[in-house]
């Protein structure tokens, strides 16, 4: 069965053992939390390929757990919009086992999600940690510069100081409060290769809205 979710942090347990089309980067650290929810394929955004081609950095980290893997191109469909991605997505990269199920670069992602329904169930492997998710930046001053390799775990005590997170700088279904969740002094973002409708800065007027400093990288 084939799962939309905006991004992978919030999947639900009905998606293991199924296919997950999903808004989120295809970094390292998605692809952890994919694997860690069960399913059998995944297709994340590819945020550009960003250096060190970071935003398709879990395709061969899955294939070595035995899940096949592929990402959308940015410039086929919004980053962090799961229904954009079916509706026009288009194929930019996958691991070697999506490739033994035939998906291919340039092929629509609804057509490409089929095809990795016949992906079988996850193998099962221990999925241990892939690197400290959350720490905090060494420098003297009134704010604490904390460092997340997502936004979701951002923490209450996170109000008021500055958060640099590794998440996309996309809004997620429209809702201000996702574009961080906690009221924070400053936001910094992935600009995700800016995208299609310039998606990858889209967190940034919400932010302007809540009285939260935004800034995306590229």
């Amino acid at each position: 069965m084939i799962h939309l979710a905006d991004t992978v942090t919030k999947v639900a347990d009905k998606a293991r053992g199924g296919v997950l089309v999903c808004g989120s980067h295809g970094g390292l650290y998605p692809g952890y939390l994919a694997a860690k929810a069960g399913v059998s394929a995944v297709i994340f955004n590819d945020a550009g390929g960003g250096r060190d081609e970071a935003g398709i950095g879990s395709l061969a980290y899955l294939e070595g757990l035995g899940i096949a893997a592929a990402t959308a191109s940015n410039m086929s469909c919004r980053i962090g919009d799961a229904r954009d991605m079916a509706a026009r997505g288009r194929i930019s990269h996958v691991n070697g086992l999506a490739a033994k199920l035939v998906v291919k670069v340039g092929e629509p992602c609804a057509d490409a999600a089929r095809k990795l329904e016949a992906a079988p169930p996850p193998p099962g492997a221990v999925i241990g940690p892939v690197s400290e998710a959350r720490s905090l930046y060494p420098v003297p001053g009134q704010r604490r510069i904390v460092l997340i390799d997502s936004a979701s775990l951002v923490l209450p005590e996170d109000a008021g100081q500055i958060v640099v997170t590794g998440s996309h700088g996309g809004l997620l279904g429209g809702n201000d409060f996702l574009a961080l969740q906690v009221d924070a002094f400053a936001g910094v973002f992935h600009d995700a290769g800016i995208g299609i409708d310039e998606a990858g800065t889209t967190r940034l007027p919400a932010l302007d809205r809540r009285g939260i400093a935004g800034v995306t990288v590229a």
